[in-house]
């Protein structure tokens, strides 16, 4: 099945983050993300409407500069999962379920974007939890990057907004995909 998805850009207004479980204040600013993960047909492929995986950071980050944005910085992510309210997960309080994230235990496999609707950020981010994880553009110790969110492979622990986890820079997993950030 081939399909056509348009990227659809959701304003994320600015704020400062109280980032990470120590809660140091770093101010975000006004920015545009792409509503969900990207889909391979966002970038010109076949697509069936899961993410976008397999790609190395920077072929992520470049995918991201093509679409004329760039991957968020992990505080940026944070920022958009959590909300002012520093919700424990992007949808609010309440545990993982399968209506709201494609977690470890729901189904094994990538699923559409779009098919957790119950998982959608108050400012209309699908898929912020579960899935796969996201690229971002903080690097680590290690020549590594940040991903953020969590995957289908992914226990309940890593959707909270706080949770960050690294991967090797060169790494192509299937279990990561990317979101893009634009100025607003």
């Amino acid at each position: 099945m081939i399909s056509t998805r348009p990227v659809t850009w959701v304003p994320v207004p600015g704020g400062t983050c109280l980032f990470g479980d120590r809660r140091r204040p770093v101010r975000v600013r006004d920015l545009e993300w792409t509503a969900t993960p990207l889909t391979p047909a966002q970038v010109g492929w076949e697509d069936d409407g899961r993410p976008l995986v397999g790609l190395d950071q920077a072929r992520a980050a470049q995918r991201a500069a093509d679409l004329g944005g760039r991957l968020p910085r992990s505080v940026e992510w944070e920022w958009a999962a959590s909300g002012a309210e520093r919700r424990l997960y992007p949808w609010g309080e309440e545990e993982p379920g399968a209506a709201r994230a494609n977690l470890r235990g729901s189904c094994g496999r990538l699923t559409p974007v779009d098919s957790h609707p119950q998982g959608v950020t108050p400012g209309g981010l699908w898929d912020m939890a579960g899935n796969c994880w996201e690229w971002t553009a903080s690097p680590t110790i290690g020549a590594g990057f940040v991903v953020r969110g969590g995957s289908y492979n992914s226990l309940g622990l890593y959707a909270r907004c706080t949770f960050l986890n690294a991967a090797p820079a060169e790494l192509r997993s299937p279990g990561i995909g990317l979101r893009v950030v634009r100025a607003a």
